[in-house]
């Protein structure tokens, strides 16, 4: 049977390898190449690898066979085995065509991945629930299925792979080993995909529950490393997940936060960004995204004091417009702040995209206060003034508004309780039919 992706992360751990970027010429990327491939052997690093080389280079075009033009690849070919590297790492996505056609030139001993590999390979150490585990494995077989070749366990941490599959009444007449091993991945990818449906439901039935308490709901968001968890953790004193590297956190966690006023807030962390993030775990880890665009306020978290910081928004910004999520009112918080030595703050094209900017220091407890303060002033923009009259027997409905709205006022009247309350708008719908309207008499 054909080997599970979830074991198959990568035997490449302490191994040296090398990296390989290319930019077309005329092109105006978010990061430089040069800040690209310092990102690369950031992501090599966090899988475990040792990056011991890197080439270079300006191109007029892809080429269709080898990505970069064929002298570039014997200039890798013979770095490679001078240095010793036992993998090559292309900074771009490369196509099946690509990876068929450079596995022939570097041969067997020498294991092929691109950006999109080496994520994957960092989604599956880091995914900690099992609905993290069934995206990162239906991502992992999708990538895989337009890319067999004997090449395609460079993931695979143990001996064998898909060569394995088939035995006794798998294989039908006159099929390749390939044509099983696409057919297994096939099978595969349908159950995963029902799997994950299934957890979604279950999900989005939560987030309707959820949303019915009139709970506001704030999406952490930025690029992976900004300080996410480390400021969810800081401001609802809770131990999620935290280390130095990129996609720290892949599932979304959810923690109760009261703001000043007393009010109760949820924020909900979620999977970092990056630049060049390959289409398949994007579509895979849709539950994150789906936290994002069900969010009141977005918080964008950003390292102040990473060097391709402006790049670093930039990347994120264009993330939220393609998930279609840039309409929803959101914060910039410089966090890192005990890091930063330049001045003045980095200045940004468009600062109408944001109702505020905050700075703070999340591992230093620095500037949390005025943080909420900032969400609790951006939430009241975003809520209506109501006159509620609640029936005496409904005293369930009163406790509710306490707890999830702000009531101003509370008179006790002959036919309930008046209540002059500000509320989100989901919460209006759910009790217009209380509006309490006075009536004025006329005389003539």
């Amino acid at each position: 049977m054909t080997s599970d992706p979830k074991h198959q992360i990568n035997n490449l751990d302490n191994e040296p390898v090398f990296l390989v970027g290319a930019q077309l010429r005329g092109t105006n990327p978010v990061l430089s190449l040069e800040e690209s491939l310092e990102e690369l052997a950031l992501l090599a690093d966090t899988a475990g690898m040792q990056v011991i080389g890197q080439i270079t280079q300006n191109m007029h075009q892809i080429d269709p066979a080898t990505y970069i033009g064929s002298g570039k690849v014997q200039e890798v070919l013979e770095a490679v085995k001078n240095e010793g590297a036992k993998a090559v790492i292309f900074d771009d996505e490369l196509s099946p065509r690509h990876q068929r056609e450079l596995a022939k030139i570097f041969g067997d001993d020498i294991k092929l991945l691109d950006r999109s590999a080496l994520i994957l390979d960092i989604f599956a150490q880091h995914a900690r629930t099992r609905e993290g585990a069934l995206q990162v494995e239906l991502a992992q077989y999708e990538y895989r299925l337009p890319r067999l070749t004997r090449q395609w366990t460079h993931l695979a941490r143990q001996a064998g792979g898909l060569g394995g599959a088939g035995g006794v009444g798998v294989r039908g007449p006159g099929e390749t080993q390939l044509e099983v091993d696409r057919r297994e991945i096939g099978r595969k990818i349908t159950k995963l995909k029902e799997e994950i449906e299934k957890v979604r439901q279950h999900r989005r039935q939560h987030r309707a529950n959820r949303r019915k308490t009139g709970i506001p709901v704030i999406a952490l968001v930025g690029y992976t490393n900004a300080g996410k968890s480390t400021l969810l953790n800081a401001l609802s004193d809770s131990d999620v997940y935290v280390a130095d590297q990129l996609f720290a956190t892949l599932d979304p966690t959810t923690r109760r936060v009261e703001l000043p006023s007393g009010r109760t807030i949820l924020f909900s962390d979620t999977v970092g960004f990056i630049q060049k993030l390959p289409t398949t775990p994007v579509v895979a880890f849709r539950a994150t995204l789906e936290e994002i665009l069900e969010a009141d306020l977005i918080l964008h978290v950003v390292d102040i004091s990473h060097p391709s910081v402006l790049s670093h928004i930039e990347t994120v910004e264009d993330t939220l417009a393609e998930i279609d999520a840039a309409n929803i009112p959101r914060i910039l918080v410089w966090n890192k702040l005990d890091k930063w030595q330049d001045e003045p703050y980095p200045v940004l094209e468009d600062m109408d995209n944001y109702t505020d900017i905050v700075s703070i220091s999340a591992q230093q407890h620095i500037g949390l206060d005025d943080l909420l303060q900032s969400i609790a002033t951006t939430l009241a923009a975003q809520l209506q003034s109501v006159k509620l009259l609640i029936p005496y027997e409904r005293g369930d409905l009163v406790s509710f508004l306490f707890q999830s709205a702000r009531v101003i006022e509370q008179n006790h009247v002959a036919n309930g309780i008046l209540l002059d309350v500000e509320m989100p708008n989901l919460l209006y719908e759910r009790f217009k039919d209380y509006l309490y309207v006075e009536v004025f008499d006329e005389e003539n």
